[in-house]
């Protein structure tokens, strides 16, 4: 039993170099309750932002380099192949959590920044396919969606939409002052507005939120505020499927890293509450 156990993918750990290959790394993901198959198109941990609670090690700023789409296709079919038809879900997932539930288009950095963004979709797209993936298996973009306006970008996420694919959109604070503190860049919440509008519009997306405290405080209630009007706002005018809450479940790389700690399950669940009011799908991932 310890030989076996000691092979199993755990939810604190989400090493990109697990399977030994280039892009295509296993997840045991406590979002999904299973196995994500994670794509990282960024693997010299390059992102054009720098989110406080990041856990990328010497992370930098920058794009993803130049994708080798042969080797990811070889990758992503042969590890595919291997959790459908071999014992991989019962050598590495415990119990309880033996299914795959998606392939995530996710790693070390932005992965809208490669430039092969819509050729790597087409791949999962073929693949999905060829290896009869049920369509209860999700194809999902996690992004920041700051070039979502890049044709090749809408090209993808309109093939996203055509293999059962979501966008996770991070939308983490709904302040200009608060995106700065979280995510590092200057940028406005009436650009991100823009840019949220454009992915809901090409593919099925939801808000993703990461909460936690900052030197001991919580999002301070004008945060709070202008996070839950900001979700009224969106209400009124982009299709939204609901909104992922998640806090810090592995500690962050970043200089920040020793002020930053986990909120209270009660508190965001009181803040779950709040959007729920709002006639949203809201999942807590504490």
């Amino acid at each position: 039993m310890s030989d076996r156990s000691s092979q199993f993918l755990t939810t604190t750990d989400h090493s990109r170099q697990s399977a030994g290959h280039t892009y295509v790394y296993p997840v045991l993901s406590r979002r999904a309750g299973g196995l994500s198959i994670g794509i990282n198109l960024n693997p010299n941990n390059a992102c054009n932002w720098r989110c406080i609670y990041c856990q990328v090690p010497n992370l930098v700023r920058g794009s993803a380099p130049p994708i080798n789409l042969g080797r990811l296709e070889s990758e992503l079919r042969r590890f595919i192949s291997d959790v459908l038809h071999s014992d991989y879900l019962q050598r590495h997932i415990p119990d309880g959590l033996q299914r795959l539930n998606d392939i995530a288009l996710s790693g070390n950095g932005e992965p809208t920044s490669a430039r092969e963004f819509d050729d790597v979709v087409e791949i999962i797209g073929r693949i999905r396919r060829e290896l009869e993936v049920s369509d209860a298996v999700k194809t999902i973009l996690i992004t920041n969606g700051s070039l979502v306006q890049r044709r090749g970008v809408q090209t993808g996420l309109r093939r996203m939409a055509e293999i059962n694919g979501e966008v996770w959109f991070k939308i983490d604070r709904a302040t200009n002052a608060g995106i700065r503190l979280v995510n590092n860049v200057r940028t406005s919440i009436d650009t991100v507005l823009r840019k949220l509008e454009t992915a809901a519009a090409l593919c099925p997306t939801w808000i993703q939120t990461c909460l936690f405290a900052v030197d001991g405080e919580p999002p301070g209630a004008d945060e709070i505020a202008a996070y839950v009007d900001l979700l009224r706002k969106i209400r009124g005018g982009i299709p939204i499927r609901g909104v992922l809450l998640y806090g810090i479940a592995r500690p962050s790389l970043q200089p920040e890293a020793s002020r930053l700690s986990r909120l209270p399950d009660e508190s965001m669940q009181a803040i779950a509450q709040q959007i729920a009011e709002l006639d949203y799908v809201v999942k807590v991932s504490p």
